[in-house]
């Protein structure tokens, strides 16, 4: 059992790793790109990081195990989407962000078995359906600045 319960400390810190680095990330292609519009969309999805960041610290903690509270290698994801934004403009940096949104996707859909029943079903009411919503939300505007 303690063997579960580390597995799954271990994969929610995983996933809240990803959270902090997507809360860094938005706030800083927040700092660069010039269009309103598009800084309401993101500003959204970064809450709602936000939001996960702060349940599944709650998680983490009620399963008996320490919050990571840094992204770790997760960061260096933040730092290439400010420098598309900064070089390449709004919809590199938008395309990135959407690429990210995808990579969170598999992750939360994928280490679903590493996971024990309780903690399992918390990432599929919770995080999952969150997470498939910035996806959704970051496509449509990629495809929206592509027409």
């Amino acid at each position: 059992m303690a063997d579960t319960r580390d597995k799954s400390i271990d994969q929610l810190n995983s996933f809240l790793r990803g959270e902090l680095s997507a809360v860094e990330t938005y706030r800083q292609a927040l700092e660069k790109l010039k269009d309103p519009s598009i800084a309401t969309v993101l500003q959204q999805c970064q809450e709602s990081h936000a939001e996960r960041v702060r349940a599944l610290t709650e998680q983490v903690a009620s399963v008996g195990g320490k919050p990571a509270n840094e992204s770790g290698p997760w960061g260096t994801f933040a730092k290439l989407v400010e420098g598309t934004a900064t070089v390449f403009g709004d919809k590199a940096a938008v395309a990135a962000l959407e690429e990210g949104e995808d990579h969170g996707l598999r992750d939360y859909r994928g280490d679903l078995d590493d996971l024990g029943p309780v903690v399992r079903q918390f990432v599929q009411d919770r995080m999952l359906p969150a997470q498939e919503r910035t996806h959704q939300a970051m496509s449509t505007l990629k495809k929206r600045l592509a027409a």
